[in-house]
């Protein structure tokens, strides 16, 4: 018995030992010229080896693959130290492919639709429009960590949304009353968000916290919103709710923190309230780690109107299947994917952004196997397929299928668009498919959208002409200064884009400044916020607080207004700065920051560029 105690003891120290090589290699892979750190068991991953939450995750990935195992997704965002990734390998199962890759053949995509519901005026008509017309429907699959879960029709949504809807009668919640979510991705999500709005109350959805060990922190970082939409209720999930207390304290309106399952009532006691196109649909808020976040306030029909101009502008319909892993609180992932699923009575595949973040492929894959048509990512999901994937993880796959890949939410990397297209195309990906897209909360999701199958385009302006004058000049493909920006199409039907400078006025094409617009999808403002409001709007337009340029029609974006900083007389664009810093031997790779300070002393701005390192000793640091 002793014996084989020794051999386990054994074993156990050179997995440990095994693993701390593993994390020194990363580390060092991902800081280089800072040498290999001293790791220890105990050492923690984002203080002591600078592991960002991506860092830790390309960990976890690296751990998989050294030691032939498939870990619980869990531990790519909870593990703080290798001792905690020693423990989640001892409870680790055999390497796997994705459930996605090894699964039977998927149910064949349900026969066309009737629809969609044009004349409804709200969310709740068209849910209710869909009940009517084929309750039965598959409406969402839902991914869990080992494959597919649970599958949502249209009557079992609409069935669970009357039972939260009734239990937020019952505990006297008004119409037009915020309720905050605060849930994963999963069904009781589905369930609550439309159990809100089928109560007429206003849902306001919260990103869930990514790492357990960090609630508390988190939950901190919620008092601000939670406190701006004077919430009276908080849904959340078991493992939040332990921490309610902590909330409830800084919210003065909180009155109840409760689970799905617990709100949960007899849907026999739901009574539908007078629900109109122009009552709130639900908060969007842009920003809930400042002391002044901004709830965009967004109606039954902002977000109806965005929908019905999208699905024009990519004549999208029934016959398409939606794959996602886009959070559910986040524009793009609620209004593009899944509201714009349920309104065409497109099948949606979701899972969850942990799913993708761990294992990229499972997107793929499930793209693959369900032949989705339709997809989103900002351009870091198109990055990170490209640095995690490899030729065996992509074995037998097929995107032929694949007719809309939006790349939004963020800049769009030309690089990226280019080596994507290159990188997949053995796998049946077209580069016309490839769709960069501009949007906002303020305007619902979507504003404007490149030709149906046309495919990236690519403009190259004049370096020194748009820092000095804000001239968008052409210049030639073998131009190495040249600056490049990637085209976001034309604005959706029904919706105008113009171009200004500070004062309002008009500027002619390629000439660079303020991006407004106007439309249907339009917010009508920040909720409780009517300074912020009114620095909204410019007689009609809507500030996007964006900046660029229009040419042939097309909107191309070059930065944040706040952002830009002006210095002698040139525009200096601090993405492309930060992207170079970052580049730098030494430098940590997405941690640098470049802005402006006021020169008193010459009366100009000063640059500041601010980039994280772990080297030590002022010589290191003197030689970045």
């Amino acid at each position: 018995m002793s014996d084989q105690h020794a051999s386990s003891g054994a074993r156990t120290e050179d997995t440990a030992a095994a693993l701390c090589h593993t994390v020194e290699e990363v580390v060092a892979e991902l800081h280089p010229g800072r040498g290999r750190p001293a790791v220890t068991l105990d050492s923690r991953l984002d203080r002591d080896l600078g592991l960002d939450s991506l860092g830790r995750v390309e960990l976890a990935a690296r751990v998989e693959r050294r030691f032939g195992v498939t870990l619980a997704e869990r531990a790519f965002t909870d593990a703080g130290t290798p001792r905690d990734l020693l423990r989640a390998l001892g409870q680790a199962s055999a390497a796997r492919r994705p459930a996605e890759a090894t699964a039977p053949a998927a149910e064949p995509t349900p026969e066309a639709a009737e629809g969609p519901p044009e004349q409804a005026g709200t969310l709740v008509e068209v849910l209710a429009w869909h009940t009517r017309a084929h309750a039965e429907r598959p409406h969402v699959r839902i991914y869990g960590d080992t494959g597919e879960g649970e599958v949502i029709s249209y009557g079992r949504l609409a069935e669970r949304a009357r039972a939260m809807a009734a239990g937020l009668q019952a505990r006297g919640i008004a119409a037009g009353e915020p309720v905050a979510l605060m849930l994963p991705t999963g069904a009781e999500y589905f369930y609550s968000f439309f159990g809100v709005l089928l109560a007429g109350a206003v849902p306001v959805p919260l990103y869930p916290p990514a790492r357990l060990s960090h609630i508390e922190d988190h939950l901190r970082r919620q008092h601000a919103v939670l406190a701006n939409c004077r919430t009276a209720l908080l849904v959340t999930d078991e493992e939040v709710l332990r921490y309610a207390h902590l909330v409830k304290a800084h919210v003065e309106t909180l009155r109840e923190t409760l689970t799905p399952a617990a709100l949960a009532a007899d849907p026999g006691a739901y009574r539908a309230p007078g629900i109109g196109p122009a009552d709130t649909a639900f908060l969007q808020y842009t920003s809930g780690s400042t002391g002044d976040p901004k709830g965009v306030v967004l109606s039954h029909a902002n977000l109806l109107a965005n929908i019905r101009a999208m699905g024009r502008a990519i004549d999208a319909g029934s016959h398409d299947v939606f794959v996602s892993w886009l959070p559910l609180y986040h524009d793009m992932g609620l209004i593009g994917a899944w509201l714009g699923s349920l309104y065409y009575a497109a099948p949606l595949m979701v899972m969850s952004p942990l799913a993708f973040v761990a294992r990229p492929q499972r997107w793929l894959w499930a793209l693959h196997r369900h032949g989705g048509t339709l997809s989103a990512a900002p351009n870091f999901g198109y990055e990170l397929c490209l640095r995690r994937l490899t030729d065996e993880d992509l074995e037998g796959l097929d995107l032929s299928r694949w007719r809309v890949a939006f790349n939004g939410a963020e800049p769009v990397s030309p690089a990226t668009l280019e080596r994507f297209c290159e990188r997949f195309a053995p796998y049946g990906f077209r580069r016309e498919v490839v769709a960069p897209v501009y949007g906002l909360a303020e305007g619902s999701v979507g504003l404007t959208f490149p030709p149906l199958g046309r495919g990236p385009v690519i403009d190259r302006v004049q370096r020194e002409t748009l820092m000095r004058t804000g001239h968008a000049a052409p210049t030639a493909e073998d131009d190495p200064s040249a600056l490049t920006f990637v085209g976001c199409g034309r604005p959706l039907p029904g919706h105008e884009v113009r171009i200004t400078d500070p004062t309002g006025l008009e500027l002619p094409e390629r000439q660079e400044g303020r991006i407004e617009f106007r439309g249907p999808s339009a917010t009508s403002g920040y909720y409780r916020n009517p300074e912020a409001t009114r620095a909204l709007f410019d007689d009609g337009w809507l500030n996007t607080g964006d900046r660029g340029y229009i040419a042939s029609g097309e909107l191309y974006v070059t930065g944040r207004d706040k952002d830009i900083v002006i210095r002698a007389g040139r525009n200096i664009y601090p993405q492309e700065l930060e992207d170079t810093v970052g580049d730098l031997d030494g430098i940590r790779k997405g941690n640098v920051a470049v802005f402006a300070s006021p020169d008193p002393v010459s009366g100009t701005e000063r640059l500041i560029v601010l980039a994280e390192t772990r080297r030590r000793g002022a010589e290191a640091q003197q030689a970045l």
